[in-house]
């Protein structure tokens, strides 16, 4: 049965020790990539807000974290995500592996601006 959580806090508290500093990162790295954000549960995990609108998702899973949805880009982005792409709206992040923080505050910018209206 799916857990229910309160709060992002919530959420990462309930992942392996292991894990947990590394939502931390994604948390803050995309807090610090779209100034004035909130955040939520979405779905059953932790979403980062613009206006009460999502922007970014993203969570923990037994192998990988995920980052949803792929915003758009140019072909140097593409490039870019393409060995993180998982699925048409998903970047998989192996955990044992270094997670690309910067990459995901690019993916969170992005993701922002598309839903203020822009490129």
């Amino acid at each position: 049965m799916a857990q229910h959580f309160t709060s992002v806090d919530d959420y990462i508290a309930s992942q392996a020790a292991d894990v947990q500093p590394i939502l931390q990162e994604i948390r803050t790295r995309a807090h610090a990539a779209v100034p004035g954000a909130g955040e939520m549960i979405s779905y059953g995990i932790p979403t980062i807000t613009l206006n009460g609108h999502y922007v970014v998702y993203f969570a923990a899973w037994k192998l990988h974290v995920s980052v949803y949805p792929v915003p758009r880009g140019d072909d140097a982005f593409k490039r870019e995500i393409a060995p993180y792409l998982a699925a048409k709206g998903t970047l998989k992040f192996p955990l044992g592996r270094p997670v690309p923080y910067e990459l995901i505050g690019q993916v969170s910018a992005r993701l922002a601006a598309e839903r203020r209206g822009g490129k």
